[in-house]
């Protein structure tokens, strides 16, 4: 069946309170005023609960503090507001945390999705009630698909998977498992494979957020090895319309690919990065008054603190995504330019130091233990 059968679609939105996740709750709510929306996220440390403030006041808004592992906590959020429509996002998704520590990847992003889809299918089509017009949208990466050579065309929808960290390899099953529920039991999904994002909210220990911040407190650079890793970077806002054309049009069982068509080595991205930085603060005094220890503000060239560091193991050269499928058959284009996009994300963070330090001092997690308990 078609999402479009869905009469009101009532979204329980996983991940909710990271990056990609809370951008996506202000658009959608924002574009389906009306709408009802319950953001499920179990507030690890790049879940944060105030990337959803302001979305208190809306009627049809509700917060829960829970974690896809936890079936019954599912069931009860699913039943209670007779949700119909899963956009899942949660996941751990930093790839030199997934070299360190792979566990936590795969309870979380094979384990917690399985019970995610357990339990959709449960209420969906086993209840004596159903079977009701659903669907389940699944966030993944195109990680999933591997690396490629610089002349290699970009990735698409029937591109091998061919993960190549932990992180990517933890994704490639969740994908798998979200189509064998399709394919197996009648699950309603889409899945959709994105490239990176940037934008607001988006975790400081990010490539581009962690080189803004690092230029207002005059630090280092850090580049991996030689820089000319290439990503196709994708603006958050522009993904968020690109998932809701999935949930509007998007047809049962397919898989779509969301690029922004803009591929960028990670040193020139540094170095767009410090220009930008540069010029705001000699064409804005106030920059440097409210960042005094930034490089710009300091009659410093920002490009002065680029490090080279050694590389991470197994780091892929090159990703591109093919986004003609989602283009043609849904009408989706990005509508923000690369250095629209990176001006603005900039602007942000210089214009909410509050949210970066508190995730950088602790003092949001701090803030975390008091509101719903140590742990």
């Amino acid at each position: 069946m078609s999402t479009t059968s869905i009469a009101e679609k009532r979204l329980l939105v996983t991940g909710a309170a990271g990056f990609i996740g809370s951008n996506f709750c202000h658009h959608w709510l924002a574009t389906h005023p009306q709408g009802t929306l319950i953001a499920f996220d179990a507030l690890t440390y790049a879940g944060n609960r105030h990337n959803l403030e302001g979305l208190e006041k809306h009627p049809g808004f509700h917060f829960v503090h829970g974690d896809i592992n936890d079936a019954m906590m599912l069931e009860n959020s699913l039943r209670s507001h007779a949700i119909n429509v899963i956009v899942h996002f949660a996941a751990e998704s930093h790839v030199d945390r997934s070299i360190h520590d792979p566990d936590a990847f795969i309870q979380t992003n094979i384990v917690g999705t399985h019970t995610l889809l357990k339990v959709a299918k449960a209420l969906w089509l086993d209840d004596p009630d159903g079977p009701v017009p659903h669907r389940f949208h699944h966030i993944s990466t195109d990680e999933v698909y591997g690396t490629l050579a610089p002349q290699d065309p970009p990735f698409r929808e029937d591109t091998p998977y061919a993960p190549n960290s932990p992180y990517a390899a933890s994704k490639a099953g969740s994908d798998h498992l979200v189509r064998a529920y399709q394919h197996t039991y009648g699950l309603s999904t889409t899945t959709s494979n994105c490239s990176n994002n940037y934008g607001p909210f988006h975790f400081p220990e990010k490539l581009i957020p962690l080189i803004i911040v690092n230029i207002l407190h005059n630090k280092p650079l850090p580049i991996y090895g030689d820089g000319q890793q290439i990503r196709d970077w994708l603006y958050v806002e522009d993904h968020c319309r690109g998932i809701a054309a999935i949930l509007e049009q998007g047809q049962e069982g397919e898989s779509y690919n969301i690029g922004g068509c803009n591929e960028w080595t990670n040193l020139d991205i540094v170095q767009l990065i410090c220009r930008s930085m540069d010029d705001l603060f000699a064409s804005q005094p106030r920059w440097a008054s409210q960042y005094p220890q930034a490089a710009p503000a300091l009659e410093r060239k920002s490009a002065e603190l680029i490090e080279y560091v050694r590389d991470r193991p197994g780091h892929d050269r090159r990703y591109a995504i093919d986004a003609g499928k989602i283009t043609r058959e849904l009408g989706f284009e990005p509508a923000v330019d690369f250095p629209t996009g990176i001006q603005d994300t900039i602007l942000w963070y210089l214009e909410h130091p509050q949210w970066w330090q508190q995730v950088m001092d602790g003092s949001y997690r701090n803030w975390l233990d008091q509101q719903y308990g140590a742990g």
